[in-house]
């Protein structure tokens, strides 16, 4: 009911049935099977108009991810799967003889895209929108830009993931958000329709959105916003944060419950991650990053200036530990931790404990706060200005001068 209700209402837009002109060649654009986006679903929704199209096909926006296996095509095609299968595609990103090039962005970034695109009459976006670590959210832009863009195109436009205002809620200020964007310019003449999904925790469907690609997206945050964001009166000089299952996995899964306590953390805090990281560090890359020099800064400056795709989630690790403690409780390995500058603890109580001694040899009264769902939930500060749950990276009261300090050149 909840993705009928938002085909029956678009935004800005025809209705489906009518922007779906048998007439026109129909490209769909869906999230890969990493994505809980309830694709199926939306198929289900729409088949009766899907299955007399003459020209209707499907591409799935891997971004830089490989192609899906059996199950995950089952998964985001259900029952219309066996049906359709002759006509799905999966983008190849590193396919540089699928790539049409549309024009370059204002940071530079070379808008390389699978030619499927640009050569379909009308398009289908179907997506599902989330805070994001770097690009602010996910859905909307997202399924062009990284879902069907070059190898080199995401790798220019993920660099800039390196600014520390390229932050979750962030998209005024953000230089993913605003490249992505201004990357898409290049599309404005193309016809498409968006439907975008905003799911709970456990991939419940809580609200959906329909119509104009950029209308749904920004209404589509707004319900993300109620979803993934908690109010905070301000920031701890400790905090800690849990990775829930599955995230807490290995510490490269549990990487967005640092991300997102860092938002309750004061300049000079203590950061405790609760995760038991069972599979230890998870990648291989992202330790011998993080370790490859003896402070998180000086990894800041190996990684920009030696950036390869993938990287930005070890310089978002390191950027917290130049400003501040990095703790973790967890089953790693003590000396695995001591590499890349976090301190290993087995006991929450005495983690704690030695927070709040560390806090108080410093001066200061200790304040405490917990996210029991680290990787799930973005704490926002009273105070910061925000606008249909997105956020101007400038008004994040009390970091303006930590995103100065900390910010560093992108070449």
């Amino acid at each position: 009911m909840i993705i009928k209700n938002a085909l029956e209402d678009p935004i800005d837009s025809v209705g489906f049935a009518e922007f779906a002109d048998y007439e026109d060649s129909l490209l769909i654009i869906v999230n890969d099977g990493t994505r809980p986006t309830p694709t199926a679903r939306i198929v289900r929704e729409i088949y009766p108009i899907l299955k007399d199209h003459p020209d209707v096909r499907f591409l799935i926006a891997t971004g830089a991810h490989r192609a899906p296996n059996q199950e995950e095509f089952d998964f985001m095609f259900g029952e219309h799967h066996e049906e359709f299968a002759d006509r799905i595609f999966s983008h190849d990103a590193r396919d540089e003889d699928a790539m049409v090039h549309l024009g370059t962005s204002t940071n530079g970034t070379e808008m390389y895209i699978n030619r499927m695109v640009p050569e379909a009459d009308r398009i289908l976006v179907i997506s599902s929108v989330e805070p994001h670590y770097f690009g602010g959210y996910t859905g909307g832009r997202k399924s062009f830009l990284p879902g069907v863009a070059s190898y080199k195109t995401i790798t220019q436009n993920h660099k800039l993931a390196l600014s520390n205002r390229a932050r979750a809620l962030a998209l005024d200020g953000n230089p993913v958000h605003e490249d992505m964007m201004d990357a898409l310019k290049n599309l404005s003449d193309m016809k498409v329709f968006s439907i975008q999904t905003v799911l709970t925790g456990d991939h419940k469907i809580f609200a959906c959105t329909a119509g104009d690609l950029h209308g749904s997206f920004y209404a589509a945050i707004e319900q993300a916003f109620k979803i993934f964001c908690v109010p905070l009166e301000h920031r701890g000089n400790i905090v800690v944060t849990v990775a829930p299952y599955p995230m807490d996995v290995d510490l490269y899964q549990s990487q967005k419950a640092v991300e997102n306590g860092k938002y309750a953390l004061q300049n000079g805090g203590v950061l405790i991650l609760v995760s038991r990281c069972t599979d230890g560090i998870g990648g291989k890359t992202f330790f011998d990053l993080l370790s490859s020099e003896p402070t998180p800064q000086e990894v800041l400056y190996r990684i920009n200036k030696d950036y390869k795709l993938g990287w930005h989630k070890a310089a978002k690790m390191a950027q917290i530990g130049v400003w501040a403690q990095v703790w973790a409780v967890s089953e790693l390995p003590e000396e695995d931790l001591e590499a890349i500058n976090i301190v290993s603890y087995r006991d929450v109580q005495k983690a704690i404990d030695d927070a709040i001694d560390f806090i108080k040899e410093k001066g200061s009264e200790p304040k405490t706060v917990i996210l029991s769902s680290g990787s799930l939930t973005v704490p926002v500060l009273e105070g910061t200005e925000t606008e249909g749950g997105w956020m101007r990276v400038s008004t994040d009261v009390g970091l303006d001068d930590l995103l100065e300090v900390l910010d560093i050149s992108i070449e």
